[in-house]
């Protein structure tokens, strides 16, 4: 039986709340996200790259974005069965140490999972992880519900934990050692591909319109990079 910190959810209660929760929206989220990767987030990804998917869900990221080594990370064992066969999946509790050597990963992409965590120890052993994990140069993207604009939905969803917002994120990402890049408070809507489904056309449009982010989006999106300088470079230098 693989170890699961205090506080976590169990993989058998995981996989019975997301089934609820995704059923029926299976084939939507999965073309909303080969639009979000295709027009949106291929701009950080290089079909080259190492690849991984935190909190990866179903896999719809990992699975629509080109790349050449695909890793995804999730403790629902019903995932396995939805990421392609080019996608290593890793069952495992992602504050655990990863599988990988240092230095080793492109890019870290993360959506909607931080506020899942129990605590926020847990949060920044996940952090530090990636920060190890990373190449120089390499990136963590993470996007979530920012619980600045979402003061009462935000708790609607029975496994949220940490109310996060942008700027939380951002001081996380400096005190684990990573950079930030590109700090978005509002991006895309809440529940996006859960409630209303908007047409295909209109949420390619809504990607090229930052002024429209600021009517409608809820979830922020943080870049973080780890620094190329050396360990042993002073960062004023």
């Amino acid at each position: 039986m693989k170890p699961i910190r205090p506080g976590s959810e169990l993989p058998e209660d995981l996989q019975k709340l997301y089934t609820t929760r995704f059923t029926g929206h299976e084939n939507y989220r999965n073309r909303i996200w080969k639009l979000l990767t295709s027009q949106f987030f291929s701009k950080w990804v290089k079909p080259a790259d190492a690849v991984l998917d935190l909190g990866c869900g179903y896999g719809e990221f990992i699975n629509n974005i080109t790349a050449d080594k695909k890793y995804a990370m999730d403790l629902n064992p019903a995932t396995r069965k939805q990421v392609g066969p080019n996608v290593e999946f890793l069952e495992q509790d992602c504050s655990m140490p990863w599988p990988f050597e240092d230095n080793s990963l492109d890019i870290v992409f993360t959506s909607n999972f931080f506020e899942h965590l129990p605590t926020k120890k847990v949060l920044l052993l996940t952090m530090m992880e990636a920060h190890r994990c990373l190449k120089r140069g390499g990136r963590l993207i993470a996007l979530g519900p920012n619980v600045k604009f979402l003061p009462g939905s935000y708790w609607d969803f029975f496994d949220h934990y940490l109310p996060l917002t942008e700027l939380s994120i951002a001081e996380l990402m400096n005190l684990s050692g990573l950079q930030v890049e590109q700090l978005v408070d509002r991006f895309l809507p809440y529940t996006m591909s859960m409630g209303q489904q908007p047409a295909l056309w209109k949420v390619g449009l809504y990607l090229k319109l930052p002024l429209a982010w600021k009517l409608f989006g809820r979830q922020f999106l943080v870049v973080g990079r780890k620094p190329v300088l050396s360990d042993n470079t002073p960062s004023g230098e």
